[in-house]
């Protein structure tokens, strides 16, 4: 696998895209350059087969490819992620014996790029209720009325993922369907200004009355949770491929903060931060953290890939992977930059800005409370009412 990850994003093309988000993140700008040369390397139909023009990759393939990617240009990888779940999600479902997302793989082989439009502001049930409108049409297709929020790759998007509550049978169901960048009823408002992962470029999206055609509509489910394949597949895509942008956050800074206390050097004793005892724990303790995460990642991607049953253990996996993601790279990001001194708080500084691009792990779903809470039922069981 190391051999054709480097085939994919070999260095050259990591420095590139390394140098170009530095400019990214200071105008606030989408990744446009980024975007042409992953397109041309075959990055955005990974999960398609080798027989159907692909790259036949799995999660942990896949996963590996994203840590990598994120060492150089964490906003752009998580970014990518979202059309890279789409993809993944057609992907397992096909693995599974399910063919209905199967023209998600056709199209992202023709150019096609398919992002993520299913967060909605306040919505803490998640994939299990929705805020949105879904009104169904004589035709069999659905018109969608509600705000999406963080829909990542909005300036470049070709298909929306989109879903919504129908309320108008005997019982409400969640309608899950794609729409076209052509489709009228929807705006994309400019409103991406953060703290961090800037160049991702997630603006709110606003549906008003914009229709999925049937043949766009692939699932109907009840209202809360439910053991359909396409439930696991979003959360085993989302929650690993999100994991693995904030790993390779993480071994990115591991790398800055080696390279800067080797370069630093004590005006009291002449020798580099290196010799420092205390400089020596810090840098030790931040590499045995990312020393857990690595094998994680790879083993939960992997037991995705082999159709391993883990029952109600699952999703305690996958939002467990996302919180020690996320968490163990904020810490050692912080620990980098309490050994590299001030300079790190200088603009500019590629330390810095992963400071502020590793605070937006805590704002992904699963967040920490969900995630406690899912490990804890799984474990304990549901509270009693």
């Amino acid at each position: 696998m190391s051999t054709q990850l480097h085939e994919l994003l070999p260095d050259d093309l990591l420095e590139r895209f390394r140098d170009r988000a530095k400019g990214y993140d200071e105008r606030n700008e989408f990744f446009h350059e980024d975007l042409v040369e992953l397109k041309a390397q075959g990055y955005l139909r990974m999960f398609a087969a080798e027989s159907d023009g692909g790259l036949g990759f799995g999660l942990e393939a896949a996963a590996a490819a994203q840590r990598r990617l994120a060492t150089a240009a964490p906003a752009t990888a998580l970014a990518i992620n979202m059309h890279l779940v789409w993809t993944g999600v057609a992907h397992l479902l096909h693995e599974r014996g399910d063919n209905s997302l199967r023209y998600v793989l056709e199209e992202a082989v023709a150019g096609e790029v398919f992002a993520f439009g299913n967060s909605e502001a306040g919505n803490d049930s998640v994939l299990f209720d929705s805020n949105t409108v879904a009104a169904p049409l004589s035709d069999g297709s659905y018109s969608f009325t509600g705000t999406k929020i963080f829909t990542s790759l909005s300036p470049a998007w070709t298909r929306l993922g989109i879903f919504g509550k129908d309320e108008t049978g005997e019982a409400p169901v969640l309608v899950h369907a794609f729409i076209t960048r052509e489709t009228p009823g929807y705006s994309i408002k400019d409103d991406w200004n953060t703290l961090g992962m800037r160049a991702s470029q997630s603006c709110t999206t606003v549906l008003e009355g914009a229709t999925a055609p049937a043949d766009r509509v692939f699932r109907k489910l009840p209202v809360g949770p439910n053991a359909d394949p396409l439930i696991f597949s979003i959360f085993a895509c989302f929650e690993t491929l999100l994991a693995a942008v904030y790993t390779g956050l993480g071994e990115r800074a591991l790398a800055i903060g080696v390279q800067t206390v080797h370069k630093r050097r004590s005006k009291k004793t002449g020798k580099s931060y290196a010799q420092d005892p205390d400089i020596r724990w810090r840098i030790a303790d931040a590499a045995l953290a990312m020393d857990g995460l690595y094998p994680q990642l790879e083993s939960v991607a992997r037991d995705v890939d082999q159709l391993v049953n883990h029952g109600s253990q699952w999703f305690p996996k996958l939002v467990g992977l996302k919180i020690r993601a996320t968490e163990t790279a904020r810490t050692v990001v912080d620990l980098m930059i309490r050994v590299s001194g001030g300079s790190s708080d200088f603009a500019g500084n590629e330390l810095g800005r992963l400071y502020r691009d590793v605070l937006a792990g805590m704002f992904h779903p699963s967040d920490d409370e969900s995630a406690h809470s899912t490990i804890a039922n799984a474990w304990l069981g549901p509270v009693e009412d």
